[in-house]
């Protein structure tokens, strides 16, 4: 798609809410759009739209191996919920098994290389897989998530992958998020009642404290700049 395009977009959708926003690009593209849900309330609260717009649409989640025993359940309490299955992607065996002999269980915290590795094996190669086909993603970033996410748009060309990001709740403001939770009875993780707002893998997430920003419980020993796996990355 040609950046003119995409600026048209954003300026055609600029006012328009989520549902609209997901509505035309499930109607566009089909079979060949698919929802990356991490679990989040984000993830969550569009889930939920587009069960109502589109009950047959792709969900998929990727499973590092790593997760809180509580997001495990919201796999399985989501795909009840809503009558759905949600695809699952796996990291490789053998390069894990690698990554853990070369590094150790837990390698990733003496070093940014060693964490990006075991976060390309747990999620970005698994994430290639799952993107296979498609045209188009959908994702459940927010701009006042991270310092990283401050520039991001509601559509955008992921150069990285080759194809279409769509974020529909990119201008959302947390207190919205769970607003539409709360008022449509979605599922969300437990752990949100525990003071963990944001929610990866169990040994590189901890609860925040009251004041701090909503992702430094992720990744906590590293600098803010560098606080993103790399699925989100913008070249």
């Amino acid at each position: 798609m040609k950046t003119n395009e995409i600026t048209q977009l954003n300026e055609e959708f600029a006012n328009a809410t989520p549902e609209a926003l997901l509505g035309y690009f499930l109607d566009r593209y089909g079979s060949r759009i698919a929802l990356s849900s991490s679990l989040s309330i984000e993830d969550q609260v569009l889930t939920d739209m587009i069960c109502r717009l589109k009950p047959d649409a792709r969900i998929f989640t990727l499973d590092t191996g790593r997760l809180f025993p509580e997001t495990y359940n919201l796999i399985n309490q989501t795909a009840m919920h809503y009558g759905i299955r949600l695809e699952v992607f796996f990291p490789d065996c053998t390069e894990v098994e690698k990554l853990v002999a070369d590094c150790g269980i837990n390698g990733f915290y003496e070093s940014l290389e060693k964490r990006k590795r075991c976060c390309r094996i747990r999620k970005l190669d698994p994430l290639e897989r799952a993107l296979r086909g498609l045209d188009a993603w959908i994702c459940g970033l927010r701009r006042e998530q991270s310092v990283t996410r401050s520039e991001m748009r509601a559509v955008e060309w992921d150069e990285a992958h080759g194809l279409l990001k769509i974020n529909p709740l990119i201008d959302w403001h947390e207190e919205q998020v769970w607003e539409y939770i709360r008022r449509n009875h979605v599922p969300y993780n437990k752990l949100h009642e525990q003071g963990f707002p944001s929610i990866g893998c169990q040994p590189c997430t901890r609860a925040v404290k009251p004041g701090e920003d909503i992702r430094a419980g992720r990744w906590w020993w590293e600098s803010p700049d560098h606080k993103e796996c790399g699925l989100h990355l913008r070249k």
